[in-house]
């Protein structure tokens, strides 16, 4: 039976854990630990009181999340709070969470790979972070009607903003919010970009810098890296996994 450190460890090189300066609430790698075994992997986007619950259900001991507990902590651990840890702490469920690190990875993060399910190969990054770049640039041929199309059939809901090039030779990606790329998407010479969500101001900026933009939900572009991580993690150590969705909208 595998050990919940030598997940740990692996997870913590495999994703360059230590290279990548993330915001402080995001404490990544183990949050919350078990009795140092695991028998069953899971896979969500957000540590929440709901998605917990359901990974306990499905004897899931290792639970695999791309925004983590502490976002807004310190608090009292009281009413959610404290039903989220007490809930992990009795169903045995260990928390393991990888926010940058994970959006930035080229073959396991969530901007790779929302580039590799157009069919596109990212070339270069941007988004340049203390670690490296978060975000993925990739060379596009078509026009931006089928990169709208294709967005589309793999998204339930694609806001399209489309003042750019009707043939962008190249496309952007930063999963999430792209807010903090967008400085870096006008600096890169790339009028295209998909990501999650944006504020309302930059539909100005996109008029006037002529930029194509696509929104196809935070959560929705952030289902891939913990997908592509737990999924590794079950070949390496021989183990079932599954993911756990909770049809956020936003």
């Amino acid at each position: 039976m595998p050990k919940l450190s030598d997940l740990v460890s692996y997870s913590d090189t495999r994703t360059r854990l230590a290279a990548f300066k993330d915001a402080p609430g995001a404490m990544n790698g183990l949050q919350v630990s078990n009795n140092g075994k695991v028998t069953r992997i899971g896979a969500a986007v957000d540590a929440g009181l709901v998605p917990f619950r359901e990974a306990v259900s499905r004897g899931i001991d290792f639970l695999i999340v791309h925004h983590g507990i502490y976002w807004d902590m310190p608090r009292p651990l009281t009413g959610p709070a404290y039903e989220r840890i007490t809930t992990l702490v009795a169903g045995n469920c260990a928390l393991y969470s990888s926010h940058l690190p994970l959006d930035a990875h080229p073959r396991l993060g969530n901007n790779a790979l929302l580039a590799r399910s157009l069919g596109l190969r990212p070339r270069r990054g941007f988004a340049e972070n203390e670690g490296g770049p978060v975000g993925w640039i990739a060379p596009h041929a078509g026009t931006r009607a089928g990169l709208r199309g294709r967005l589309e059939s793999l998204y339930p809901r694609v806001v399209a903003i489309e003042f750019g090039s009707p043939r962008p030779r190249q496309v952007a990606f930063c999963s999430g919010s792209g807010n903090g790329a967008m400085r870096s998407l006008l600096e890169s010479g790339v009028d295209t970009m998909v990501t999650g969500e944006l504020r309302e101001e930059w539909f100005n900026v996109a008029q006037e810098h002529g930029l194509n933009l696509y929104l196809c939900g935070h959560y929705a572009t952030e289902v891939h890296g913990v997908k592509a991580l737990a999924a590794e993690l079950s070949a390496k150590f021989g183990l079932p996994w599954e993911f756990i969705a909770t049809e956020n909208p936003l």
